[in-house]
């Protein structure tokens, strides 16, 4: 229905929008690349990586995700 309106937004042009605990996730996975899979040795990255998505549980998720929702939700009320 959004789509027929006019009333669409390409969520890859959203594609630059920083993603949680990515930094922390490619720390962990190159500490364990480079220590052969043991991860008693990378425990820093382990905790960091924990923490960030434990943080990550009670914030809300992108708007730029729902955002064609919305729009097909205005736009159903418009024309209907």
């Amino acid at each position: 229905m959004g789509r027929k309106a006019g009333l669409y937004i390409n969520p890859k042009k959203f594609g630059g929008v920083v993603k949680p605990c990515m930094l922390e996730m490619t720390a962990f996975l190159n500490c364990l690349a480079l220590n052969k899979q043991i991860d008693e040795k990378c425990t820093r990255q382990k905790e960091l990586l924990i923490t960030c998505t434990q943080v990550q549980k009670g914030r809300p998720k992108n708007a730029a995700k729902t955002i064609n929702y919305h729009l097909q939700r205005l736009g159903r009320d418009k024309f209907h």
